[in-house]
């Protein structure tokens, strides 16, 4: 049995109804966040979905060293608080290193662990020693069959609040591909799995300078991964993402979000 995790007062987990994790990849300033998770808090309302809004202070893995990262640590933080604040929604967002820890502890309530970063011990044991909720992304080179070792290292340290994403394993270059047998798989270490649904289709580097991404198969993948018993789904999200400093081609559009999440959750209860 999938345990139950609480992230605010959403719980995930166990066979209760399906969780999305949503926002802009990156925090491009404070109104643009703010105007985001509003929509977004009003879509998911309507639809009848908790909502986990995520968006990144620091994009540390971009492809060049010329794209957008984001405000940092110190005001992506500070924007993030706000949004939490102002709406009551739990936040989520990207720590790199164990010095990141602690003040993303006193604001996020669930602290993610990048997919090139999910085997790093001691950033993993540090954030797990906050008792905040831990989202890991299972790599890109990992089996779903080995995100146990990241469990336990998770728990060795006292924290069961752990949940585990799929994003898509390499395939060749510049590509992904999802392994639907990953979801049961992941389930197996008692872990709520969510998929990421966006960076799935993400093309890491298509550019050249940037990674390219294929938003039209979002809604075939997601209908997949639901259909599987999962706990929650990831999305990027964006009004306009033909003008995102982050992951365009990959971020579903907003004024298209209700219809897909209406399908998604109507799946969801025929499999729950």
């Amino acid at each position: 049995m999938v345990r139950e995790v609480a992230v605010g007062g959403i719980k995930i987990g166990g066979n209760r109804p399906l969780v999305l994790v949503a926002g802009p990849c990156v925090i491009e300033n404070e109104s643009a966040t703010l105007h985001a998770a509003e929509r977004l808090m009003t879509i998911c309302n309507g639809v009848g979905i908790p909502l986990i809004f995520k968006a990144s202070y620091d994009k540390a893995n971009r492809t060049s060293v010329t794209a957008f990262r984001g405000p940092g640590l110190e005001e992506g933080l500070r924007i993030l608080a706000k949004v939490k604040e102002a709406l009551g929604v739990p936040v989520l967002s990207d720590i790199h290193s164990i010095e990141q820890v602690a003040p993303a502890a006193d604001v996020l309530d669930v602290l993610q662990i990048p997919a090139f970063l999910c085997r790093q011990t001691d950033l993993l044991a540090a954030a797990a020693k906050t008792g905040r909720v831990i989202n890991v992304k299972k790599g890109q080179f990992l089996a779903p069959w080995d995100m146990k070792n990241v469990v336990g290292k998770l728990e060795s340290c006292d924290n069961e609040n752990i949940i585990l994403t799929e994003r898509g394993a390499s395939f060749g270059y510049n590509n992904l591909v999802v392994d639907m047998r990953s979801f049961p798989i992941m389930r197996s270490t008692g872990c709520p799995v969510i998929f990421d649904a966006t960076h799935s289709v993400q093309l890491p580097g298509g550019q050249g300078t940037s990674s390219g991404g294929q938003r039209e198969y979002v809604e075939f993948l997601a209908s997949a991964a639901v259909a599987t018993g999962i706990d929650g789904v990831f999305m990027e999200v964006h009004e306009e993402p033909e003008k995102a400093l982050c992951d365009g081609p990959n971020s579903v559009r907003l004024n298209d979000l209700a219809v897909l999440l209406k399908k998604l959750k109507a799946i969801d209860a025929i499999v729950k």
